[in-house]
């Protein structure tokens, strides 16, 4: 599949000048070939035939999307997606177990507490969500400054990951909390790192069972939500969010559903998981869900309820940002894109590389350091000196 998705994406670019309509392509190098190229890669190796449904899993899958649609208009919450999230009690330090830990060289402190959430009575997929018995404990890790009065941004690593040895240098936490003097709190996504039910951590979350990505993007903003109460209750006063590829669309929805953030920063962000799921998927596998009803995105479907494209950003539009590679063939420029343009055109930054490239991008780190100053998160407290 690499190979000839490669080519294609070179040919289709070389002859449109697009790398997604309306979206004009940088100049075609090998070096963004080289990129395309290794995201293909990743994709072909984890789209291997064995997990691929069978016939009974598209009708049941199918099914229970459709149940839900039915209840979630029942209910109001296909014309009111914010009533679907419910508000969660807040987390105080009695509700919290912390131990002390190292990764990289940075000293962090864990957090782990009940998460408290379940799907609502009669929604599809309940037990199975629930039967996730590690998923129950949510886990958040702290690294911050003694002067507790500094910003806070809070940081949502993406798919696969959830341990501090991968979270602190895919989410830059040592530039984040020494060079811009911030305090970090990472939380860890439902079925991710230690709350992983399977052996490659997330991969319930974003599977063939699409019920689970409505329960782990619900699940994910009752956690965070009530993280943030933890955080304004340690004294935290300005609070932003920053999220990559699949925390990219958790911190998207939660501007949508938390108010007094200060910023939101969106990087290489997943914004409709039913087109990504039809973007990736075979012909034959696509057309198969196509007939079973999986691949609806949009008002009308049951993961509008979790859908940033659902909601006006409480964030102000100035404190708004995006960051996306023209060459990222794992969540496509196509879904920033969108972002973007439901986010009311925002300040955005393209980078001319693949799905991981930001790592090494000067203009992204340049960018995200110049989107929290900005929105006033960054920069060391009169009188102490930054590290």
């Amino acid at each position: 599949m690499a190979i000839p998705r490669t080519a294609r994406f070179v040919a289709t670019t070389h002859r449109t000048r697009e790398v997604a309509r309306g979206l004009p392509s940088p100049e075609l190098t090998l070096a963004l070939a080289a990129g395309v190229a290794m995201d293909e890669a990743v994709m072909a190796a984890m789209l291997t035939p064995e997990r691929f449904p069978s016939l009974a899993d598209y009708r049941r899958v199918g099914e229970e999307l459709a149940l839900a649609r039915e209840l979630f208009a029942e209910r109001g919450w296909l014309d009111d997606p914010a009533a679907y999230h419910r508000t969660p009690p807040p987390l105080t330090n009695r509700d919290v177990v912390s131990v002390r830990g190292r990764a990289r060289g940075i000293s962090y402190e864990q957090l782990r507490y009940e998460s408290g959430f379940s799907p609502t009575t009669d929604e599809p997929g309940r037990e199975r969500w629930e039967s996730y018995a590690p998923n129950h404990r949510a886990v958040a890790n702290i690294v911050r400054h003694r002067d507790d009065d500094r910003p806070w941004v809070i940081c949502v690593h993406g798919f696969t990951m959830g341990y501090p040895i991968m979270d602190f240098a895919g989410l830059q936490t040592g530039r984040l909390h020494y060079e811009l003097g911030l305090n970090v709190a990472m939380p860890v996504l439902p079925l991710h790192g230690p709350r992983k039910v399977t052996r490659l951590s997330g991969e319930p979350f974003l599977s063939f069972e699409l019920m689970n990505s409505i329960h782990g993007f619900a699940q994910a903003v009752w956690d965070i939500r009530r993280l943030i109460s933890w955080l304004r209750q340690e004294g935290a006063t300005s609070i932003g969010l920053y999220g990559v590829s699949l925390g990219g669309y958790v911190v998207s929805l939660l501007a949508g559903v938390e108010d007094g953030l200060g910023a939101v920063v969106a990087g290489v962000p997943v914004t409709d998981v039913p087109a990504l799921f039809g973007g990736h998927t075979p012909p034959a596998v696509r057309a198969l869900a196509v007939q079973h009803g999986l691949l609806e995105s949009g008002p009308g479907s049951a993961h509008h309820v979790v859908s940033p494209m659902a909601f006006d950003a409480r964030v102000p539009v100035d404190r708004r940002f995006i960051f996306a590679g023209y060459g990222d063939r794992m969540a496509f420029p196509e879904q920033a894109h969108r972002l973007w343009q439901h986010w009311d055109e925002p300040e955005i930054c393209w980078y001319p590389g693949n799905h991981v490239g930001y790592l090494w991008s000067r203009e992204v780190a340049a960018f995200l350091g110049a989107s929290l100053e900005r929105s006033g998160l960054q920069g060391a407290p009169a009188g102490v000196v930054r590290r």
